[in-house]
């Protein structure tokens, strides 16, 4: 499954890792894979470690390609002078994998080119989690995701908003309820601002609190 998000910094790697970690309580072997992990320089700690430190190193992580800065992939590989990375890659590695749930962290949003050519994640025949920011803005980037996964025949499993304030506005209240009618899939869950932060226990407890049955977790949207 394809964790992507509607935006930079909305929480897909929290939402990513919260997955994985009741996947893994649950027994199941899990594995995240990053395809392009960007503005992070050689050796430097990057989304992947957030994966495991969050999940107790109960998962398998594989990064496929690192470029140092913070820009899409296919710009910051061209600027690097490094390979880009393409689907075919990314499909080979899916392939050679062996696990329950493997789950693909991207890149930004979903249409963030991968490469020169114009691949995206949404070449990738895979279903789709969609992450959202909580507050204003959100439906339009959410639908056009949505859009776009249907134009191209891919299933939109749902949407997890990554990091709901503690005290949200009117715009972040009413989102909850908006975003499954322009996405037309499910609110899959909720979770908290800040929870990145939290030590493995507390970050199951939560996850567990925030995310749907479907997800493997007990929230249900009020």
């Amino acid at each position: 499954m394809i964790v992507t998000g509607t935006g930079t910094g909305v929480g897909k790697t929290v939402v990513t890792a919260a997955v994985a970690a009741l996947a893994a309580a649950a027994g199941e072997r899990v594995v995240v894979v990053k395809p392009a992990q960007t503005g992070i320089e050689p050796g430097a700690p990057g989304d992947l470690a957030d994966v495991g430190r969050l999940t107790g190193d109960r998962v398998t992580t594989l990064e496929l390609a690192r470029y140092p800065e913070p820009l899409a992939p296919a710009t910051a590989a061209r600027r690097s002078g490094l390979p880009p990375l393409h689907v075919a890659d990314i499909e080979k590695a899916l392939t050679d994998v062996t696990a329950d749930l493997v789950l693909v962290e991207g890149a930004g949003g979903l249409l963030v080119r991968l490469n020169d050519d114009g691949e995206t994640l949404a070449d990738l025949d895979l279903p789709v989690l969609l992450v959202a920011s909580a507050g204003l803005g959100v439906l339009n980037s959410a639908a056009l995701t949505a859009e776009a996964l249907d134009r191209r025949g891919r299933d939109l499993v749902g949407t997890v908003v990554g990091a709901y304030p503690e005290q949200p506005d009117l715009a972040e209240r009413t989102n909850l309820d908006d975003v499954p009618v322009v996405t037309g899939a499910p609110l899959l869950g909720v979770l908290p601002a800040g929870l990145g932060d939290a030590d493995p226990a507390s970050f199951e407890t939560a996850a567990r609190c925030g995310l749907h049955h479907v997800l493997g977790g007990r929230w249900s949207q009020p």
